[in-house]
């Protein structure tokens, strides 16, 4: 029997305990985000992932993580957008990322979002805040549709590692059917 999502996210924020206890607070924000996300997952969508500079890391860490050999289901489309396009950190005008935005339409037939993390003075986020469906995690500052994290928080680093082994144990109970993202 599949469970409601809200719920199992629930159920894996207690199981973690302490740790995560600061993501319980933030649970309804968090959970309409990630389950639309995981809808254009099963829909077929590719995930672009996107970040400032401050955070390359994580976009890294992402890229060698998400599709582990060793993980027990079906590799996800989630690629670093500097694989894809190197130069994007020179596009300046609208014009620039409507041209990157027809190769993408090209690339994934429309099947794409944006996976950004970061911080809005980054032209990134330009070009994410472009797709209405991106999945925006901001740090110090709060944007419509997205999670918000506190670009002060001394626990600012493993809170995205959390939040992103969340993500994968999300994924892992929607790929594994255990979970129904249906209201």
């Amino acid at each position: 029997m599949q469970e409601k999502f809200q719920q199992w996210t629930l159920e894996a924020i207690r199981k973690e305990g302490a740790r995560l206890s600061w993501l319980e607070e933030k649970r309804l924000e968090w959970t309409p985000l990630l389950a639309s996300t995981l809808k254009k997952m099963l829909d077929g969508y590719t995930f672009i992932i996107m970040n400032d500079k401050d955070y390359e890391w994580f976009a890294d860490y992402i890229m060698l993580s998400i599709n582990r050999p060793t993980k027990d289901r079906p590799f996800v489309p989630f690629v670093n957008i500097k694989s894809i396009f190197p130069n994007i950190d020179l596009l300046k005008s609208n014009e620039d990322f409507e041209i990157l935005e027809d190769m993408l339409s090209l690339m994934f037939q429309d099947a794409y979002t944006f996976f950004y993390v970061g911080k809005s003075n980054d032209v990134k986020y330009r070009i994410a805040k472009r797709k209405y469906d991106s999945f925006l995690w901001m740090i110090g500052e709060q944007v419509q549709n997205s999670f918000y994290l506190d670009s002060t928080d001394e626990r600012l680093d493993i809170k995205l590692l959390e939040l992103f082994k969340l993500l994968n144990r999300s994924i892992d109970a929607v790929l594994g059917d255990e979970v129904s993202l249906e209201d």
